[in-house]
């Protein structure tokens, strides 16, 4: 789609997209290098660390999205949530912390009619509010259940990350800060205040932590059996 089809096409959408004055996502993209092909960022998280009782992750990544809540638990934006699993077998079970999957092969970027869910070269799936006309196609597409829907106006937002109601968000993976040299907030957290469970790194690296234990261990993803490949991978399930 070109940009001028693009724009004539959100003018006749009865979808608004609401950002707060002075945020752009494009002075943002300008801002950031370019992300690498030869990279491709990723989690790798250890349930048998993860406890139940631990919310260091989930108030890092509130904290650093701005991601105030409404009172509608059901409807808030969360971007990384905990889900204890079960196994039916055994009774064993495991708490395990679930966000977007950063897929090589993202379905939500497949349904997307405008281009807003996007994939960059280094992996990290984004959502671009700007072009974002909340039809949430890429909601029913997700498996995982990762996005949300901002039915709120938006406040206290923060300057890497403008919101906008009316549009779909996800984890990001903390790309402003990887763009910096820096992990996501949820795994600096987790390192500092937490159980030490998530490890952030390049999976193409070979010499990098996160590359050598998923060759040399044995690692899970959630629906792999769909060929998504996601960036996510998991231990102890």
């Amino acid at each position: 789609m070109t940009d001028t089809a693009r724009r004539r096409f959100l003018q006749g959408s009865a979808a608004t997209v609401a950002l707060a004055p002075g945020l752009t996502l494009i002075a943002q993209a300008q801002a950031a290098g370019p992300a690498s092909a030869t990279r491709r960022w990723g989690l790798l998280i250890d349930t048998a660390k993860c406890t139940a009782d631990c919310t260091a992750c989930v108030s890092a990544c509130g904290d650093e999205m701005g991601l105030a809540g409404h009172g509608r638990p059901a409807t808030d934006a969360q971007y990384l949530r905990k889900l204890t699993v079960k196994d039916p077998t055994s009774g064993n079970s495991h708490v395990v912390p679930v966000m977007c999957q950063h897929c090589a092969k993202p379905p939500c970027v497949d349904v997307c009619p405008t281009g807003a869910s996007m994939k960059r070269a280094d992996g990290i799936v984004l959502v671009d509010r700007h072009i974002c006309i909340g039809c949430r196609y890429c909601m029913m597409a997700c498996p995982y259940k990762a996005r949300s829907f901002a039915h709120e106006d938006q406040t206290g937002q923060q300057p890497y990350l403008p919101r906008g109601k009316g549009t779909v968000e996800a984890c990001t993976l903390c790309v402003h800060r990887i763009d910096e040299g820096r992990p996501p907030a949820c795994v600096e957290s987790c390192q500092g205040k937490g159980q030490g469970a998530m490890l952030f790194g390049d999976l193409n690296d070979r010499s990098s932590e996160i590359a050598q234990r998923v060759a040399k261990e044995a690692t899970t993803r959630i629906r792999a059996d769909l060929g998504l490949d996601p960036g996510v991978r998991y231990q102890g399930i």
